[in-house]
């Protein structure tokens, strides 16, 4: 990790538990965002762990994750921890863009938070391949009787708001086709050396490479398989990994 700012709040990142996937710390894909960000911007937090989004309730009252406590103060949501990181480390996650570079980064990061994300949701909710190890992972620590009913309902809640967000309206073919069609953009648009805006990672590479190296595990092997065909897309993949693992 980079040296903290000479004077830091305290930070707190409550969050699910840890994986069983090296590298990766969080199965959150905005968990994961938070962690790469904080230590890219080179500040010291701690983790706090639940086993459940909903057990943070007291800090967000949407019951989800990440929340960043900042001297106690609560702030949900990974854009927003973002944010709040640029403030507390000026210059180390936007590395001197100018506004319109700066307008684009956040543009970046909104297509990763929503497109990319939503692909995301579907390979470990919807696909039927990845369907099983996902929800042992997710629901093991469940007493049998109740992982033998709620998985499935909360799986059928998971694929009616993807439709609505019209990821998996049309189906997995369809789903899966507009998913290497957007790979295939990025992987067009990813830099032969340095980052996405320049010779320096910003939050920008941080959102995209949660959302993409999430998906880099066993968990969803079928879409690890889509990423690992784009050359370009790895290369730069494995240099945002090297730039903000502590």
């Amino acid at each position: 990790m980079k040296n903290a700012p000479a004077s830091q709040p305290s930070l707190v990142l409550c969050e699910l538990g840890a994986t069983d996937v090296a590298g990766l710390e969080s199965m959150s894909p905005f968990c994961l965002k938070t962690h790469r960000t904080l230590k890219l911007a080179g500040l010291r937090y701690t983790s706090r762990h639940a086993d459940r989004p909903d057990a943070h309730r007291a800090y967000n009252a949407t019951g989800q994750v990440p929340v960043l406590l900042v001297d106690g103060r609560p702030v949900a949501d990974s854009s927003a921890i973002v944010r709040e990181a640029v403030g507390l480390a000026p210059g180390a996650l936007d590395r001197g863009l100018d506004a319109r570079a700066l307008a684009e980064a956040w543009l970046w990061e909104e297509l990763a938070d929503t497109a990319l994300n939503g692909f995301f949701v579907a390979a470990r909710w919807a696909d039927d391949a990845n369907w099983p190890a996902v929800r042992d992972a997710y629901f093991a620590a469940m007493p049998a009787p109740v992982r033998a009913v709620v998985p499935a309902l909360l799986r059928r809640n998971v694929l009616a708001a993807l439709r609505a967000r019209d990821v998996w309206r049309a189906g997995p073919d369809a789903c899966w086709a507009r998913f290497e069609a957007l790979l295939d953009r990025l992987d067009a648009r990813a830099p032969a050396a340095g980052y996405w805006l320049g010779a320096a990672p910003t939050f920008a590479d941080v959102a995209l490479f949660a959302q993409l190296h999430g998906l880099r595990n066993r968990y969803t092997a079928r879409q690890a398989s889509m990423v690992a065909a784009r050359p370009s897309l790895v290369a730069w993949l494995d240099r945002v990994d090297a730039a903000t693992r502590a």
